[in-house]
Parts: C-alpha cells; sequence; structure tokens
C-alpha cells in the first residue's frame, strides 16, 4: 500500500476485504490499519498462544477418538493445527489474485486471529498487507506469492513449528494441500474462474518452496507427497486418510 494516504489504503483494503469474504467463511477476513488493535478479543500470532492452540487441537482431536488427554502426539496435533492455520493465510491470498490480481501477503506479527477451536479462524489482517499496485501477468503474479506471501508469513509459520518437531517436508505439503483445497473452493463457488484459478495453483505448486511437494495425476487429481499425520490420531494410529494424502491409494 502507498503511505500517502492512511485513509485510502484502509478502504482499498476493505474493499478487497469484502469481495473475498463473499466466497465463504474460509476465505474471510477483516481489515484493521496497520499500527491499531482491532476492537474484540483478536490475538497476535505469538509462540506460546500458538503452542496453546497446538494443545487445543490435540485435545480436540483426542476426545474425538475417544481417547485421554494428551494421548495424542504432539507432532501429529502441530501438524493438523499448522494446515488450518496455513489453510486461513493461503485462502484469501489465493481469492484475491484471482479475483484482483491483488498480492495479500501479512506480516506475520501484524496480523490478529481468533484462537478457536471448530470452524475457520477468525482473521484480521492490517491494511499494508495488500499490495499497492496489481501484479500484472499470472507468472509475476505467482512469482509475487511465492515471495511475499510463502516465503513471507507461511515460511514464518514453518519455522515456529520446528518447536513441535514435524519436519518442513510435512509443513510444506500442508501449504501446498491447503492452496488446493482453497482453489478447489474457489472453482466451486466461482465456475467461472476455475481454469484460472487451477492455472495460478500451477504456477505456485512449480515455484519453491513449494516445487516437489505434491504431483497432479491423470484428471487433474492432486496428491501431495507428504502425510498430514492425522491417521496419527485415532486410538491405534490407523485412522483413516485424507483423500490427498501420499499413503492413499
Amino acid at each position: 500500500m502507498t503511505d500517502t494516504d492512511p485513509d485510502t489504503d484502509t478502504a482499498t483494503a476493505t474493499v478487497l476485504s469484502e469481495s473475498v469474504t463473499g466466497l465463504g467463511p474460509f476465505f474471510a477476513f477483516r481489515i484493521h490499519p496497520l499500527g491499531t488493535e482491532p476492537d474484540g478479543p483478536w490475538q497476535p500470532m505469538s509462540r506460546p498462544l500458538l503452542e496453546a492452540r497446538v494443545a487445543a487441537v490435540g485435545a480436540r482431536l483426542a476426545a474425538a477418538g475417544g481417547r485421554p488427554p494428551g494421548s495424542v502426539e504432539p507432532r501429529v496435533a502441530a501438524s493438523v493445527a499448522h494446515l488450518g492455520l496455513a489453510a486461513r493465510l493461503i485462502s484469501p491470498a489465493l481469492a484475491a489474485a484471482v479475483l484482483h490480481d491483488r498480492v495479500l501477503a501479512p506480516g506475520l506479527t501484524e496480523l490478529r486471529w481468533q484462537p478457536v477451536i471448530g470452524g475457520p479462524i477468525p482473521l484480521s489482517l492490517p491494511d499494508s498487507a495488500v499490495a499497492d499496485s496489481p501484479a500484472g501477468s499470472p507468472e509475476h503474479l505467482a512469482d509475487e506469492l511465492s515471495t511475499r506471501l510463502l516465503d513471507g508469513p507461511l515460511r514464518e509459520l514453518s519455522d515456529m513449528m520446528g518447536k513441535f518437531s514435524v519436519s518442513r517436508h510435512i509443513v510444506w505439503g500442508n501449504t501446498a494441500s491447503a492452496l488446493n483445497g482453497a482453489a478447489t473452493m474457489i472453482a466451486a463457488a466461482r465456475p467461472e474462474l476455475a481454469a484460472r484459478t487451477r492455472s495460478l495453483t500451477s504456477l505456485l505448486l512449480a515455484r519453491p518452496p513449494l516445487r516437489g511437494t505434491a504431483t497432479m495425476a491423470g484428471g487433474g487429481t492432486f496428491r501431495r507427497r507428504s502425510c498430514c499425520l492425522i491417521y496419527r490420531a485415532a486410538p491405534d494410529r490407523s485412522g483413516p486418510l485424507c483423500g490427498d494424502c501420499v499413503l492413499a491409494r
């Protein structure tokens, strides 16, 4: 965003937010001016809150499987928590790119969230998260998203997951899976944008840090090259696999 008219920057970002949010709750976000705090129970993406999030996800997974608290491996809970957070960052960003050719890349320390369990995580982004000009060609748009989003807040989030012994192979597989999930939802909501969405998704998957994290099988079926580990949350560690899992046959 430019620094000449903060009110205009906030208004422009708010219009973008309203357009993207129209795709559904997994794309929804609100805008707050950089340097201010949004009203309500919003929290920064701090390490203590992330640790609490992982613990809460682990407890929820254990309860769903009829297991006692603390029985789910921390790295399993951390991977599942990461997948949800990555999806909430990448979904509105992909939508902003597809709908408006805009790059949406918030700094991880500047965004605010509400760590609810179950359903889409409420998200508030600073107005500075919106690029000050359209990104240009699809290739340039993919380059900008790779640099500013994937190598920005999503890499920061990836680094934070190292504490829980979640490998980078899994973390970036989670991110690729979140990207594909967002593309699928956009195509379902706006079929006329399906080709554009899939094209941009393919460009992002071909660039680092997502290069090599997934394959597109016959008929365009997405298959990641890692596992989010959620099957290990089942009582016998043999729960169902996700549809895009490398272990699925």
